[in-house]
């Protein structure tokens, strides 16, 4: 085990569980979601410095986990909070099209497996 892995015996694990205890699943989920898209955002060059840390590859894996999140937690979340996340996902679906030299076929580009083909 290394030296910075937690252990209950470990001074603030105890307040860390309780933080987390507090925290309602939903908040957790919308959480983990809103760092996949802002990750795949970069990976997709959609940030300012755009090309410097593009990868498709890494951009796929992060949309497509983002999109099973989604399909998994849609009974979980409100519409509330599902919408604008349904919403992210199917930008950054189309940004993936885009800036792909060679697209997929429709239904076969990430997370699609769960959402169905994504068109503009």
């Amino acid at each position: 085990m290394s030296d910075t892995t937690p252990t209950t015996d470990s001074p603030g694990f105890d307040e860390m569980a309780r933080d987390i205890a507090e925290v309602p699943a939903v908040e957790v989920i919308v959480t983990v979601a809103v760092n996949l898209m802002s990750a795949a955002a970069v990976k997709l060059g959609l940030t300012e410095n755009g090309d410097e840390h593009k990868d498709l590859d890494e951009a796929r894996k992060l949309v497509h986990a983002l999109a099973g999140l989604l399909d998994a937690s849609t009974t979980e979340i409100s519409s509330f909070h599902a919408a604008p996340l349904r919403d992210g996902l199917k930008s950054l679906q189309l940004a993936f099209r885009e800036a792909s030299l060679v697209p997929d076929e429709p239904g076969q580009g990430p997370g699609e497996k769960y959402t169905g083909p994504v068109f503009g």
